[in-house]
């Protein structure tokens, strides 16, 4: 029988993750079944426990169940403990479930391996400190991003997330309105959820460096506000997430299966359907 695997979400039907496990899997001529499941948030942690009690083997976990995927988990690793969010949930042997984050590694991966960019020197900007910015930040910081400014509508959130990561003199927070006065930036990633939700960004052209490269978390069109800001802006570099989602996406598998997949053609084949 083959394996089981599954993604939580709420809305969940726009998932691309049962192609991309399903092209990843024809790689290696493994067999599994990779199927969406659409649970309500007072509904995700029963949903979550009959699919892994029935034999679910593994679940990749998106919006808005993060959180509560790494709350309910027994085992968690350090990138979901640094995120506070889990994305990948694992079946151990002994039946106890283990909490992965693979977003911060699919983010680097996608920038480092497919685009080719080195981080090591950028003086970054991360808009947003939520789930998404917290996945993120640790990741960015491992790949040597030289500093980091944290700027988000709530800055106390900016804050608590300075505070974890607890390095003052790469790490700070500035306040949304003063975003015309901070100058430009090498790197700005999009880790807010307007382009998700719908609601619009307005931000300063200013931001943008001369060869600037501007990266929007979300992909398709929730990215498409921001990714148009920054080629008006004159960014060197603007792109979306969806070679994060594709890379995120490998990360999962190869934690389950102990193969790394080939995901440039599955990258391109998305980007012509996105």
């Amino acid at each position: 029988m083959p394996s089981q695997f599954a993604v939580f979400g709420h809305p969940i039907a726009h998932s691309l993750s049962p192609r991309i496990h399903q092209d990843f899997a024809r790689q290696f001529g493994i067999a599994l079944e990779y199927r969406t499941i659409d649970a309500a948030p007072e509904a995700f942690a029963e949903s979550v426990r009959t699919f892994f009690a029935a034999g679910g083997a593994g679940a990749n976990v998106t919006l808005p169940h993060k959180g509560a995927a790494f709350a309910l988990a027994d085992e968690r690793s350090e990138a979901a403990t640094r995120a506070g969010t889990a994305n990948v949930l694992t079946r151990l042997p002994d039946g106890r479930l283990a909490a992965h984050n693979t977003d911060g590694a699919g983010l680097v991966r996608d920038l480092t391996e497919r685009h080719r960019v080195d981080l090591r020197g950028h003086d970054t900007l991360l808009l947003g400190a939520g789930g998404a910015a917290r996945a993120v930040a640790w990741s960015l910081l491992d790949a040597g991003v030289q500093t980091l400014t944290i700027v988000n509508r709530t800055p106390e959130t900016a804050d608590a997330l300075a505070d974890a990561i607890g390095e003052p003199a790469r790490v700070h927070t500035r306040y949304w309105d003063d975003l015309a006065s901070l100058g430009s930036y090498d790197l700005i990633v999009n880790a807010t959820s307007a382009g998700v939700l719908g609601g619009g960004l307005s931000l300063p052209m200013s931001l943008v460096g001369a060869r600037a490269l501007c990266y929007d978390l979300a992909y398709g069109a929730a990215a498409i506000d921001f990714v148009a800001w920054a080629r008006a802006a004159g960014a060197r570099y603007a792109w979306d997430g969806l070679g994060m989602l594709v890379e995120q996406a490998a990360e999962a598998f190869d934690a389950w299966h102990g193969r790394r997949p080939d995901t440039e053609p599955v990258y391109q084949a998305l980007r012509m359907a996105v």
